[in-house]
């Protein structure tokens, strides 16, 4: 079976879980954090929703610089739920149907840079940054956002089996 065949069921599930989780950001709260170090609700979940961007941005590209010239990239900052979701399936769906077409020699395989004001901070093949840098990263990030849901009293989804919240079995 080719690696992006094998990966298209655990990005699927990731999405779905993803899109539960972002669905719950209390819009009230995009300021809140739960420490002055801590990002910013808000923030936290517009990372995720741009995350899903990077299927595209490993599976296009042979490197990204996060920082070129020096300056790290900002996007503007999305202001409700519906703009965070509505950029997050844009991108889901595109990132779905890039992984669904890739090969494993042609594109999978080939190495993939992350960089920074053009230094390499590593270099992977695009499989691995897929599983790695965007998947396991987005789980991370995910993870840190249902404790940002449970510390504002929101139910968190039940994602890999039931939550306090919910009990789907």
């Amino acid at each position: 079976m080719p690696m992006n065949q094998a990966m298209l069921g655990e990005y699927d599930q990731e999405m779905a879980n993803t899109r539960k989780t972002l669905e719950r950001i209390p819009e009230d709260k995009f300021d809140w954090a739960p420490h002055p170090k801590s990002m910013k609700l808000g923030d936290l979940a517009q990372h995720l929703a741009e995350m899903t961007g990077w299927v595209a941005e490993t599976l296009n590209r042979d490197a990204l610089d996060i920082a070129p010239g020096g300056e790290y990239v900002q996007n503007p900052r999305l202001k409700s739920r519906q703009a965070l979701l509505a950029l997050f399936e844009d991108n889901v769906a595109y990132g779905r149907e890039l992984l669904s077409q890739a090969g494993d020699d042609q594109v999978m395989m080939k190495p993939w840079s992350l960089l920074s004001n053009g230094k390499p901070l590593f270099t992977l093949p695009k499989a691995g940054v897929l599983r790695s840098f965007v998947m396991n990263h987005m789980i991370h990030h995910r993870a840190q956002l249902g404790v940002y849901l449970r510390l504002n009293n929101v139910p968190v989804p039940a994602l890999y089996g039931p939550s306090a919240d919910e009990n789907k079995f």
